[in-house]
């Protein structure tokens, strides 16, 4: 939490030029097909209007997360009207095209994703790395998420401004459509006793990274044509979710230059 001026707790990360408030001004954005990460929506409220707005967040295909008033007067205590939408800093890419450019081109397609990666700062360090590797895009669910925010674009140096993000209702379908495209799914995991140089990273590629916390989830697990971890000789079991991804990144990318 940050402390005001006018002395109100507000959620760390939660500026100004990151979100709009009200009911009718988040509609007029929704109409406008403004770039929105989320809408945050009182869980008490049920009136026509709130049920119109769900409506068209639904059709925008927008996710909408119903939440204590308490949390909307976290963001702000201007009249919110129970509404509040977090707008995203980027504007999202569609991964059809990018691997269709990708295969065009006669590139084999690197695909980063990443599984419930909820921390703004981890996914913007992660994006900087993704974008000086030149990985071809970061693929994330549109819930479980970090927000892609200021803060976020910041944290990646501006990485974001160049690296395609793609977003996915359902990231076990989207998983299973770039399985579907001929990419080879390796899921980072500790759960398995191949090391990552075991791995092959020239061919099309998509890498699974899951949370600190949970992993990735089983049903990624169960798409994944390969298992690899991040080979650890010190007393301390993990790394940082950030800097796990840079080191699996710059294996592949220690592969695909070593095979041409």
């Amino acid at each position: 939490m940050e402390k005001r001026k006018d002395g109100f707790l507000i959620e760390k990360g939660a500026h100004e030029k990151d979100f709009i408030f009200g009911t009718r001004a988040v509609m007029e954005a929704l109409h406008a097909q403004k770039d929105i990460d989320k809408i945050l929506v009182n869980k008490e409220l049920n009136n026509d209007l709130i049920k119109e707005l769900l409506a068209l967040a639904k059709q925008e295909r927008v996710p909408v997360v119903r939440v204590p008033e308490a949390k909307l007067n976290r963001i702000t205590r201007k009249n919110h009207q129970g509404v509040v939408a977090h707008m995203s800093a980027i504007q999202y890419a569609s991964m059809d095209n990018v691997i269709e450019e990708c295969f065009s081109k006669g590139i084999d397609p690197m695909i980063l994703v990443l599984d419930r990666i909820t921390d703004v700062r981890n996914f913007g360090a992660i994006a900087r790395t993704a974008e000086c590797a030149g990985v071809h895009a970061i693929l994330i669910p549109e819930k479980g998420a970090a927000q892609i925010n200021s803060d976020a674009v910041k944290t990646s140096a501006g990485a974001l401004n160049f690296l395609p993000v793609c977003r996915a209702k359902n990231l076990f379908f989207a998983v299973k459509e770039l399985k579907r495209m001929g990419l080879n799914i390796v899921s980072c995991t500790e759960k398995t006793e191949r090391d990552m140089y075991q791995a092959d990273f020239t061919v099309p590629t998509a890498l699974i990274m899951g949370s600190e916390e949970d992993g990735i989830s089983d049903e990624l697990m169960q798409l994944s044509d390969e298992f690899v971890r991040i080979p650890m000789g010190g007393n301390i079991e993990s790394l940082n979710v950030s800097v796990a991804c840079g080191v699996m990144i710059y294996e592949a990318i220690r592969q695909r230059k070593t095979s041409k």
